[in-house]
């Protein structure tokens, strides 16, 4: 079971692997994604889409964010700091 907050580091060794990750972290009802490093931009937006998929179902959401010109330390400061609802941080590499 992941945390209520996650950080996802990329790069990313296979991308075919964020299909099953964005459908464990809905299950899981991770409250945020934050994506962490090179290309973050670009995957947030692969989640995002995998998150939506074709629409057709409203009850899935993940608030993402990337952090492209962040700090580590930022991006955990962010998650324990601004989301402060007592959840844990995980950290997550594909």
């Amino acid at each position: 079971m992941l945390a209520s907050k996650v950080i996802l580091h990329t790069p990313i060794s296979d991308e075919r692997l964020l299909d099953d990750f964005v459908d464990q972290c809905l299950r899981d009802k991770v409250v945020i994604l934050a994506v962490f490093g090179p290309g973050c931009p670009r995957i947030e937006d692969i989640v995002d889409e995998i998150v939506v998929g074709d629409a057709s179902d409203n009850t899935r959401y993940l608030l993402t964010s990337s952090h492209p010109e962040d700090s580590l330390e930022d991006v955990r400061r962010m998650l324990l700091v601004e989301m402060s609802d007592g959840g844990s941080i995980q950290e997550v590499y594909l």
